[in-house]
């Protein structure tokens, strides 16, 4: 992997980042204590990243296609400039609690653009105590089912797993420079194809699209640049309770239980829920089932306006239910959730262009992001200690002031809350509002 042209939706990424909007996704793990001592870990957190080639390249602008850019690896690439450690503050420190915080100030700052576009740090409390990983990528290198992928080579589980075979390469027939003309005819078909795909799905975007802009304003805020980090950890069997019950899926249900948590949030800040229920954009990936997940970002998005109008929590979970099953039965490439596709058709020059605008245009399309990114099943560890919680993090656009992302594992479900500091400063009462839902759901299906 010498030199790779980075996808349109890759390139989109890079360059909508601002200082005040750093795009990159990450997840703060959470470790029981084990053998090691943080010396240990340090140590095998940077050998194991090493030994991941994605880690190792970095964006350079190139001359064809304009405007275009490409992954080259870094003959400067020194491991340390990466991974970190960072003992947390106290005596003795509150693992859970200071990483959380000071997570939330790393993730304030943009990654360094002229090296690897990436950053992994050590954060510990007492010796021999629990300890956290904080893993920041930028989104121009992987979605979230690719950060996952990447992400997991730092496992003892997933480093051990990995061979070094080498595959034999296939012989190439000879090929005449010059394009015949059946393949040309083949390109400008194909041309053709992509141009009228890319304008029914422009067309649905612009009809999704909300000619007001405002959003609810508890959600929508000018960007401080700050950030802050709250997390809150769900019963899996109960979120699987409740869709046995009332039916749909175990997504139907986290969705509703983010609605119903919003509600309960602003009716405690002393705000009325919105008349317009808010927008959420909801990922979902177009990689094939059981494929690899390969290079870049692969996905589009759903829009589901988030029933917060509705008091009844039973209520809000069906009207979600039957929201997102029109959603799936439309596809992904219908609606302004389809941007991602939209921006998958363009050429580089129109992005690196047109980013100026299309900063602004979220607060147009939607007004939280939720997420759900999917981790390996089975049990993880880093140097022998056990992986206890991963909550997985989501980048602010400009004009949005929260996002949700969510991970299932060892028998929870992990969210993350990544909120504008200055907009959210109380996150954290929003993170306790998920685990009263929830049980507010729990409650009402056993009765019925």
């Amino acid at each position: 992997m010498s030199s790779e042209l980075l996808a349109p939706l890759d390139l989109a990424f890079w360059h909508l980042e601002t200082a005040e909007h750093p795009m990159h996704l990450g997840a703060l793990a959470r470790f029981d204590p084990g053998p090691g001592d943080p010396g240990d870990v340090l140590d095998l957190l940077r050998e194991r990243a090493a030994a991941i080639p994605r880690l190792r390249m970095r964006v350079r602008d190139v001359l064809l296609p304009v405007g275009g850019a490409a992954w080259s690896v870094d003959k400067d690439f020194d491991v340390r400039r990466h991974v970190r450690h960072v003992p947390l503050p106290g005596d003795p420190p509150d693992v859970t609690a200071g990483a959380t915080r000071l997570a939330g100030e790393l993730m304030e700052r943009p990654l360094e653009r002229g090296r690897p576009p990436w950053e992994m740090y050590l954060l510990t409390g007492a010796p021999g105590g629990p300890f956290a990983v904080l893993v920041k990528l930028h989104h121009a290198l992987a979605d979230g089912m690719r950060a996952v992928a990447i992400g997991a080579g730092i496992f003892d589980e997933i480093a051990g797993a990995r061979t070094a075979a080498r595959r034999r390469p296939r012989p190439v027939p000879p090929r005449s420079w010059l394009p015949g003309p059946l393949n040309v005819a083949d390109a400008a078909r194909g041309r053709l194809e992509e141009f009228g795909r890319a304008l029914g799905v422009g067309a649905s975007v612009v009809r999704a699209s909300r000619l007001d802009p405002r959003g609810t304003p508890a959600l929508t805020a000018g960007s401080s640049g700050t950030r802050r980090l709250a997390t809150a950890d769900l019963d899996l069997e109960e979120v699987r309770r409740v869709r046995r019950i009332a039916g749909g899926t175990a997504n139907d249900v986290l969705l509703a239980v983010t609605a119903g948590a919003l509600r309960h949030w602003m009716l405690e800040r002393g705000e009325r829920p919105p008349t317009a229920d808010p927008r959420a954009l909801v990922p979902v990936s177009r990689r094939r089932p059981g494929g690899a997940p390969g290079p870049g970002n692969t996905f589009s998005a759903y829009l589901l306006d988030l029933p917060l109008s509705d008091p009844d929590p039973l209520d809000r979970l069906h009207s979600v239910r039957r929201r997102m099953d029109r959603n799936k039965a439309a596809g992904p490439t219908r609606g302004a959730g389809a941007v991602a596709v939209l921006a998958d058709q363009l050429p580089p020059l129109a992005h690196r262009f047109g980013a100026p605008l299309a900063q602004g245009a979220a607060r147009m399309l939607f007004d939280v992001l939720v997420t759900n990114v999917p981790l390996p099943r089975s049990t993880l560890s880093l140097g022998g200690c056990p992986l206890r919680a991963l909550h997985p993090m989501a980048p602010l656009a400009r004009g949005q002031a929260l996002a949700v992302a969510m991970s299932p594992y060892g028998g929870q479900v992990h969210i993350g809350l990544v909120a504008d500091g200055k907009a959210v400063p109380d996150v954290d009462r929003l993170a306790h509002a998920m685990a009263d839902e929830l049980a507010e759901l729990v409650k009402l299906t056993r009765r019925t």
